[in-house]
């Protein structure tokens, strides 16, 4: 591995403390480095390990192995351009771990964080096995993600002064390549961009069958933060209970959906839309596996995140045409995340309005997705650098995705209001400013993401970004 490049400064600097090694604390600590900023890169595990990490990697990736569309047409797409252009260094290790995915940027798991362990090694970054449960001194970045540690929790929202906020999020399960019947299942992506995805097709009996099941099988209760209200409205069942959904909405395990509604789900994650089937076929929906690892032997099960109980797991999925005889290599879990309630502590540089010292990256902060957290680390990394060097830190232009998505965490974006109850965000063109006249569909989203590039562009000349020869 080539070493990444060194930027060049003649001061003399303090250090920072970058707390978690997921991907925002990663990229923060990387960005620091690369500035001639001292880091120690402080994590729990495995020493104490979460709910649902598996290991004590840096960078582990515990939902989904894709990083989403790599189109800048597409708002990740656009994310991902942005911080290229900005020098992400997750992102360069994502491109070298990259396997088949159609047009989405998929990874293999274990390679991805040995690239993000040798990029650390590369700029004489040492990871510290420790749990921290006090907010450390100095400037610091906490980058603990949405399974922080409860009494890292209590010390930060203690410092801060402000309620921190729950969702759950679910895993999908991924079977063994060897398992599936390769009778039934057919290769192809969308559209006809590849074969990188399996996939299962399902009549319209076999579609409702699955629909059913998903509504009656068990589930894993949730005891955290279930909230009785009353529905709203003048009808006949105004006063009665019910329990608001405690899920992010972009994440919804997959029974969840399934109670929503018959066609849900044929509209969702197993719609049959740009997937060619032989004439004569009933595909009236479609499940895609999407492969885990480089040699192909592992697939998950896209869209299937769920907190069915294990039995059911295996009992409802393998009715799935292709899966009858599934080897379950990880069942799909159900874990609870924390955010912050980010527009009441939080500057759109990801500093602590009450510490001018201390900023919060990645999914803490708000932001929901694994290229939303290498954003946030990046800024955060960035600012912290400079916060080393005595300057003060940088705002992302609002043009951009990456200044659009932090300003709404922090409560300066449009499309927020303080009066709401502050929920995480992807990075999407609504967040963007609009452009001028009447361009719609495809072509407004193109200009757009022109827009945001250019701007981009511009700004990364600020960042310092002088290479050593």
């Amino acid at each position: 591995m080539e070493s990444p490049p060194r930027l060049l400064y003649d001061v003399t600097v303090n250090a920072a403390t970058i707390v978690g090694a997921g991907l925002a604390g990663c990229e923060a600590a990387l960005q620091c480095a690369r500035r001639g900023v001292p880091v120690r890169l402080v994590e729990m595990r495995p020493g104490t390990m979460t709910e649902a990490h598996r290991t004590g990697d840096v960078a582990e990736l515990v939902c989904s192995n894709s990083l989403k569309s790599d189109s800048p047409e597409n708002a990740h797409g656009l994310l991902k351009a942005e911080l290229r252009t900005y020098g992400s260094a997750l992102l360069a290790c994502a491109d070298r771990a990259r396997i088949p995915g159609g047009k989405a940027l998929v990874v293999d798991r274990r390679r991805f964080s040995t690239e993000v362990q040798a990029a650390l090694d590369a700029a004489g970054v040492d990871v510290v096995a420790e749990e921290l449960k006090e907010v450390p001194a100095g400037v610091a970045v906490i980058a603990t993600g949405p399974l922080t540690s409860q009494p890292m929790a209590d010390a930060l929202t203690g410092l801060l002064g402000a309620e921190r906020l729950f969702f759950h999020d679910a895993v999908a399960p991924i079977v063994a390549a060897e398992s599936l019947d390769m009778d039934r299942v057919f290769a192809g992506s969308r559209y006809d961009a590849g074969s990188d995805y399996l996939n299962c097709p399902l009549s319209e009996p076999e579609y409702d069958r699955l629909v059913e099941e998903l509504t009656r099988a068990e589930v894993h209760p949730l005891h955290d933060f279930e909230v009785v209200g009353e529905i709203p409205g003048d009808g006949p069942q105004r006063g009665s209970p019910r329990i608001p959904s405690p899920f992010f909405e972009g994440c919804l395990p997959v029974e969840e959906m399934a109670r929503r509604g018959r066609m849900v789900l044929a509209f969702g994650p197993l719609k049959p839309v740009g997937l060619a089937r032989a004439a004569g076929d009933a595909l009236f929906a479609v499940v895609q596996l999407r492969r885990e690892d480089a040699a192909g032997t592992m697939y998950n099960l896209v869209g299937f995140q769920t907190r069915l109980r294990q039995a059911e797991q295996e009992r409802v999925f393998r009715q799935i045409p292709g899966l009858e005889r599934a080897e379950f290599l990880r069942f799909g879990s159900i874990h609870r995340n924390t955010y912050l309630d980010g527009p009441k502590v939080l500057e759109p540089t990801m500093r602590a309005r009450v510490r001018p010292d201390l900023l919060v990256a990645g999914q803490l902060t708000g932001v929901e997705g694994y290229v939303e957290s290498i954003a946030a680390g990046l800024v955060a990394g960035v600012n912290a650098a400079r916060l080393a060097r005595g300057l003060e830190p940088l705002a992302w232009p609002a043009e951009t995705m990456v200044g659009s998505l932090l300003r709404y965490v922090s409560g300066a974006g449009l499309g927020h209001s303080p009066a709401s109850r502050f929920q995480p965000m992807n990075a999407n063109f609504g967040l963007l400013l609009p452009v001028e006249g009447r361009v719609r569909g495809r072509d407004r989203r193109r200009l757009m993401a022109e827009c945001a590039l250019d701007a981009a562009r511009r700004f990364a000349l600020t960042l310092g970004m002088t290479t050593a020869a």
